[in-house]
């Protein structure tokens, strides 16, 4: 929403003509691009010459040297005031004007900041101090944000309160949500009560940092906070981790359970509920203390029998492998080779399967590539024998930005998870990511498991986020294993025991009797053979608001789906080709039914509703009851929908749970659904025609129906009736003309 204060920070940024100094939108919202640019005409009006976006350390020296400890309204300097009074208003604060004054608003909006902000004790008054200065003129956040708690605001408040006055130690965020400038404070923290001094103290999780955990801060119950503030600290992780404990300082029996529980969750065994050395560092950094042993790992190279032996003696339980290699030029050839999953059993291990054909581009990630993925990685676990139930880990292997997890890779996975879906659910999708990314994937109901690549330190979807709560296998450490002919090189996975792997295989191979893509270059032979048996068989009439181009050409924009349904479910997609490309000729009267059956369901909510609380009248029930239609692209009806689909469950085609067909609310959600998602219309048509096919008694080996199999199974899906069966004989000549093509392109 724009800000019309903001708008006057940002025309005076742009009265600024000065090289180095750029212009700014004026659209009243705060972004970083106005905070650098603020950034930058500081340090213009200090005399600073070479201009940057950072606030860093000459910055912050030549501020104090010119302006002493603090700014206040002695200082009289008009444009360092409007920089302070636009900083404010960014930040949500009163400016006070755009007026270059230090008046008695600016002041008091300083004095609210830093007692935000948790500095107020240490800077008292109001007056701005160069590092208040530095915080100001950032996007951090200093008031509860989003998901944020109280609970861990008065921890970054008591962070910036108690160590502000250490040279290194800069103003963290303090909106309640753990990130990684509020990660690094509480290690700086930790290092200055160990006895760091600035000069050594550096945010960073290094050896000095573990003696000093080792050798002072192993806490336990009875533990108290004296001149050293490590119970404090050691909350402060907890909480940051998300476990609801007090933050008094004090080792109680509450926090000891709640520590034994965090090492359970995090698999830190034994689990003895004190501060030891393994807790600290699984609160501190994502890798833990990665000399820890694991029970699992991940590999690119083949194991044999001598590796498998040597990591079985190394304690290692479960292998990862990968499903493919990666589609990308001199791509190495990782991918589980013939017989090794008979070897990795052989010698007592199991196997989790791992997909990824590219995963560290960011122009990887998006909805058409996502559905790409289901059928390689469908076809590839099928191939290799993986059996229905089996996790596969789709690898995200960069450092996503938080943004572009929600642009790329959740529009990504959302593709994967309906794609997969539509081609019934036989595997179980998981991920390969850092934990910010595993976390955002399975709130969305995207992925069921998480291998966390928690080995990337660095990665900013590392750092400051907690340890998934799905969390299936955690990366931690990259090891050699054996020697001689069992030498191999592994990355060393902790495993909670959500995912055991597999140990039994059932290899089904490529089959060449599947239907395959359709080449596009053919589809203007296909498109004159349907028009030309729609002309000569007097069938114009069919179509009503759509030309037979139009149709066919819906058909092949949909054919990734459909080659698809027809792989997954061992079916010729001419069966699904053929009422897609009828059905989508949309009867003139579609349009009008549909708005009837939707108002019928909003009648029956408004009904509930009011029987909930029945105050005067029950709202009139509409005057032409129709409670389902034939919808959408395949025009399916709710209850023929919901039937084909609990055949299918019952049959095992596809997992699920049944569903009442005359329940209006699962109705009206399958019929919703066909309506408005063409993808699950379509996949919908496979499992018609698979019921279609047991109520007519077609043999189930859908890859071998006769001429006569076909027409029953296209008449059913019309109906009963002798129109039916017109309709089966019409379809089937479709069939036969999209089967030609099909049929040429397998051989």
């Amino acid at each position: 929403m724009a800000d019309e204060m903001v708008e006057l920070a940002q025309r005076f940024i742009n009265s600024y003509n000065v090289p180095g100094i750029p212009k700014v939108e004026v659209n009243g919202r705060t972004s970083w691009t106005v905070m650098f640019a603020l950034t930058r005409a500081l340090q213009h009006e200090l005399g600073i010459t070479a201009l940057s976006d950072s606030f860093g350390p000459t910055t912050l020296s030549t501020l104090q040297s010119r302006f002493g400890p603090q700014i206040d309204d002695l200082t009289r300097h008009g444009n360092v005031y409007r920089i302070i009074q636009s900083g404010l208003y960014c930040k949500g604060y009163d400016g006070g004007g755009m007026d270059g004054v230090y008046n008695d608003r600016v002041a008091e909006s300083v004095t609210e900041l830093k007692s935000d902000m948790g500095v107020g004790g240490a800077y008292p008054g109001s007056g701005l101090q160069p590092k208040v200065f530095k915080a100001l003129l950032t996007m951090d956040p200093y008031v509860r944000v989003g998901n944020g708690t109280e609970q861990v605001r008065t921890i970054q408040q008591w962070l910036n309160g108690r160590y502000i006055n250490r040279r290194e130690f800069f103003i963290c965020p303090c909106d309640g949500n753990f990130s990684r400038d509020v990660q690094k404070a509480l290690i700086f923290a930790l290092q200055y009560e160990i006895g760091m001094s600035d000069d050594v103290a550096n945010g960073r999780f290094g050896p000095g940092t573990q003696e000093g955990i080792r050798t002072q801060a192993v806490l336990g119950i009875g533990s108290v906070d004296g001149s050293k503030q490590f119970v404090h600290l050691f909350q402060a992780a907890l909480r940051f981790n998300g476990w609801d404990v007090a933050f008094d300082g004090r080792y109680s029996g509450a926090l000891a359970d709640t520590v034994t529980a965090f090492q359970r969750f995090a698999q830190l065994l034994p689990a003895n509920g004190s501060a030891d050395f393994r807790t600290w560092a699984s609160l501190l950094v994502s890798t833990g203390d990665p000399s820890r042993p694991g029970t699992a790992c991940d590999c690119i190279t083949t194991i044999t029998p001598a590796r498998a032996q040597a990591l079985r003696a190394a304690g290692y339980t479960t292998v990862g492998r990968y499903l493919t290699n990666a589609s990308v030029p001199n791509a190495k050839n990782k991918k589980i080779q013939p017989g090794e999953l008979a070897t990795i059993v052989a010698g007592g291990l199991t196997v989790f399967p791992i997909f990824q054909t590219n995963g560290g581009d960011p122009e990887y990630f998006n909805a058409q590539q996502g559905a790409q993925d289901a059928l390689a990685a469908l076809e590839a676990a099928r191939g290799h024998g993986f059996l229905p139930g089996t996790t596969i880990y789709f690898s995200v292997d960069y450092d996503a930005v938080d943004e572009e997890v929600t642009s790329r890779v959740i529009p990504h996975f959302r593709a994967l998870a309906d794609r997969m879906a539509g081609y019934g659910s036989e595997y179980r999708i998981g991920v390969y990511a850092p934990r910010n990314i595993c976390s955002r994937l399975a709130k969305a109901g995207l992925t069921r498991g998480s291998f966390v690549s928690d080995m990337s330190t660095g990665y900013s979807g590392n750092l400051g986020f907690p340890l998934p709560k799905d969390w299936a296998f955690d990366q931690i450490a990259t090891v050699t294993v054996g020697s001689g002919d069992g030498f191999i090189e592994i990355d060393k996975n902790v495993a909670s025991g959500r995912d055991r792997g597999q140990n039994q295989f059932t290899p089904r191979g490529p089959d060449t009797a599947l239907d395959v893509a359709f080449d596009m270059s053919q589809w203007g032979a296909l498109a004159t053979d349907l028009v030309h048996y729609i002309e000569d068989n007097g069938h114009d009439d069919w179509y009503r608001d759509r030309t037979p181009r139009e149709c066919i050409t819906k058909v092949l924009d949909m054919d990734a789906l459909i080659t698809g349904l027809a792989r997954s479910f061992r079916m010729r997609k001419s069966l699904i080709q053929a009422v897609t490309f009828w059905e989508y000729q949309a009867d003139f009267t579609d349009d009008a039914v549909d708005g009837l059956v939707a108002a019928y369901f909003r009648w029956w909510e408004a009904y509930e509703l009011w029987q909930q609380n029945p105050v005067g009248q029950p709202p009139p029930a509409p005057a032409v009851i129709k409670d389902d239609s034939s919808t959408g692209v395949a025009q399916i009806y709710g209850r023929t929908a919901i039937r084909a689909r609990n055949h299918c469950v019952g049959a095992g085609v596809i997992p699920g749970t049944t569903l009442d067909p005359e329940d209006w609310r699962a109705r009206r959600e399958i019929w919703q659904r066909l309506r408005d998602d063409d993808d699950y219309n379509v996949s919908t048509v496979a499992l018609v025609h698979i019921h279609s096919a047991h109520l007519v008694g077609v043999t189930t080996d859908r890859l071998r129906y006769s001429d006569a199999d076909n027409v029953a199974v296209l008449a059913r899906y019309n109906g009963t009736n002798e129109d039916a069966q017109e309709y089966g004989r019409r379809a089937r000549d479709l069939y036969n003309i999209f089967e030609r093509f099909n049929a040429a392109l397998r051989a």
